[in-house]
């Protein structure tokens, strides 16, 4: 991650808007691949049951799922070919636009699930936490790169970390495992490209404060912690014992694509939050672990991206993304497994969701523009 944080007038003058060029990684790219078409295919087989149960068609989630994840695909595409750097001038004003859409949520926002996370312009609706996520990560990395060698002082620090952290608070009043998440993106970029370590130290047990102080605030978050401890104690564990049966039957090889059990109605949300569970249980041991290497290689060929990118804003926007895309498909891994308490959090790219494959794909476009400036860089 070489080169000058700040963008000077003579390289200004090198950014170009468009580029025809139609470099990509391809390993990451065959990794992304796989993951979406995977994704695809477990959307029809955990919701085609509840599908015709609600509205009398098998593909109505999966068709829903295919126009929202080709629609991002083009738009990941539309990015990729943008340079990168334009994000750098503009990252505040998205920052701004994602605290306003989360203050909005909080006065207009329509409940899902007992806490308003939706904002709806006719028909259509969509989640502002997610974009929140793709807003922390360019604003954060455009700051720790125009401020690397300040960041080694705490008042520098904690001015960086503001905007961010009100972000996050607006979102933890309705959703607190999603401002966990951006927590998380918002600790790993600035440790990242901080200079100094001593103060994350610190910065992460306010974290693991902050979070107990939502949760002792919320009963029903408290609540969830007994769950956790005891699932069959409670009427409310019914989800999680649920998830564990679906886990536990599948074995080494699985019941067969299709042939699961516990999503004809015994899992909640069996496309959505816990489509891992039925990947555990049709594809066994052997899917699950293929599901996380193909995650894993994904992850690999992004930080060789940012390891290698033109600049540090680069790097930091490429280690945002991961950050994003490993912290979820682990908490959502965790939760399936009965690791943590159980929570609302998808599984990255897989599970059922147009907010969700929106702004991870359009993350994805960013990873692929700076992926670009790498060869170019080479080229020179």
């Amino acid at each position: 991650m070489n080169g000058s944080p700040k963008v000077s007038e003579d390289s200004r003058k090198k950014i170009r808007v468009w580029s025809a060029e139609s470099y990509v990684d391809v390993g990451m790219m065959i990794a992304l691949l796989i993951i979406l078409v995977m994704g695809l295919v477990m959307i029809y087989s955990t919701s085609s049951y509840r599908a015709n149960e609600l509205y009398g068609d098998n593909w109505y989630f999966f068709k829903r799922q295919t126009i929202y994840m080709l629609a991002a695909v083009c738009v990941m595409i539309a990015i990729s070919r943008y340079d990168y750097r334009m994000l750098l001038p503009v990252s505040k004003g998205i920052l701004f636009s994602s605290m306003a859409l989360q203050i909005l949520v909080l006065v207009m926002g329509t409940a899902s699930h007992g806490s308003a996370r939706w904002l709806y312009i006719g028909s259509v609706g969509f989640q502002p936490s997610e974009y929140a996520k793709t807003a922390i990560i360019i604003y954060t990395a455009a700051q720790a790169s125009m401020r690397s060698r300040e960041l080694a002082r705490p008042s520098v620090l904690l001015k960086v970390m503001a905007l961010p952290l009100i972000t996050i608070v607006l979102i933890g009043v309705e959703n607190l495992s999603t401002a966990i998440i951006c927590f998380a993106i918002l600790f790993i970029v600035l440790f990242v490209g901080s200079p100094t370590v001593r103060h994350f130290v610190i910065i992460g047990l306010c974290g693991i404060a902050g979070g107990g102080l939502f949760i002792a605030f919320a009963g029903y978050r408290a609540n969830r912690v007994k769950i956790w401890l005891a699932p069959e104690k409670y009427d409310d564990g019914y989800q999680t014992i649920q998830s564990l049966y679906a886990v536990g039957s599948g074995g080494l090889f699985g019941r067969g694509l299709g042939n699961s059990v516990q999503k004809m109605g015994f899992i909640p949300e069996s496309h959505n939050d816990m489509i891992f569970s039925v990947i555990c249980e049709e594809l066994g041991i052997v899917g699950a672990v293929f599901v996380i290497v193909l995650f894993l290689v994904l992850l690999c060929r992004m930080a060789l991206i940012a390891m290698n990118s033109r600049d540090r804003f680069g790097g930091l926007l490429v280690s945002g993304v991961m950050a994003h895309v490993a912290v979820q498909m682990l908490i959502n891994v965790s939760v399936v497994t009965n690791t943590i308490p159980p929570t609302g959090v998808p599984m990255p790219l897989i599970s059922y969701g147009g907010s969700s494959i929106i702004f991870i794909l359009i993350e994805m476009g960013i990873v692929m523009s700076v992926a670009h400036g790498c060869v170019a860089a080479e080229e020179k």
